[in-house]
């Protein structure tokens, strides 16, 4: 069901017809993978939330890009401007961060370093072809415990057991870089029992998917019928563990 947070900061669900039930089941209403001006993207918080709600979608996570140093800067903010539009919108606004090209040593410093400031989601740049990634980092990424990694490109299926036995959910990428290993991704997933997810990478407005876009991203990657499903259900179920993991603050 749809969450929505009350004043005081308490989330009550909200009740659903069979037609809004069956498009969110039929449409990866959430992205929990996008950027805004504090790292490489081209909208602040605001604006980036608002085209995600005018697409009608039900939650979103801002990741911008951090490091051993822009962790303690970027994380804070995103934490203040989340909250703030958590009292303001229906959509469901989370605070994240993407730790990006660190050092091997320091994935897992950063990954802490994240969720203590706040963060709620908690991703680490793969390694994808388009860019230089340190080899090995999907692998420091699964075991500092992250909640995505993106965009694995170049992952092994030594790496996909591991997250599969750690929970790690592994992205098929809607941005254009990075989308041409999505294929791979997919059966390197389905081999090893690990769960995928949809994320857009969004940087620009360009970026911005529909909803029904994501299930296209899914399907061409070569995911089945009840394997798309299982990566919105999965989305979803990664949303309520971030709203409990605030609740207990």
């Amino acid at each position: 069901m749809p969450w929505k947070r009350r004043p005081e900061g308490k989330r009550t669900a909200v009740a659903v017809g069979p037609t809004q039930r069956k498009d969110r089941r039929a449409f990866g209403m959430i992205d929990l993978h996008t950027h805004t001006l504090l790292s490489d993207g081209e909208l602040i918080p605001t604006e980036l939330a608002r085209r995600f709600e005018v697409l009608g979608y039900r939650a979103i996570a801002f990741t911008d890009h951090v490091d051993t140093a822009l962790v303690e800067t970027i994380v804070p903010v995103l934490v203040q401007v989340a909250r703030d539009l958590a009292d303001a919108m229906e959509m469901t606004v989370l605070a994240g961060a993407e730790v990006t090209h660190c050092r091997l040593r320091h994935i897992g410093r950063v990954v802490d370093r994240a969720r203590e400031l706040g963060a709620r989601i908690v991703v680490v740049h793969g390694e994808t072809p388009s860019e230089p990634v340190i080899p090995g980092t999907n692998r420091a990424a699964i075991e500092a415990g992250c909640d995505i990694l993106a965009h694995p490109g170049l992952l092994t299926e030594a790496d996909a057991h591991l997250a599969a036995e750690r929970g790690v959910l592994l992205e098929i990428s809607g941005r254009a870089g990075h989308s041409p290993t999505n294929g791979h991704v997919a059966r390197t997933a389905r081999q090893a029992g690990a769960q995928v997810i949809f994320g857009s990478d969004t940087h620009a407005v360009a970026d911005l998917r529909p909803p029904a876009d994501a299930r296209k991203v899914l399907a061409n990657a070569g995911l089945i019928e009840e394997e798309i499903g299982a990566a919105f259900s999965a989305a979803e179920a990664l949303v309520v563990r971030a709203l409990e993991r605030e609740e207990s603050r």
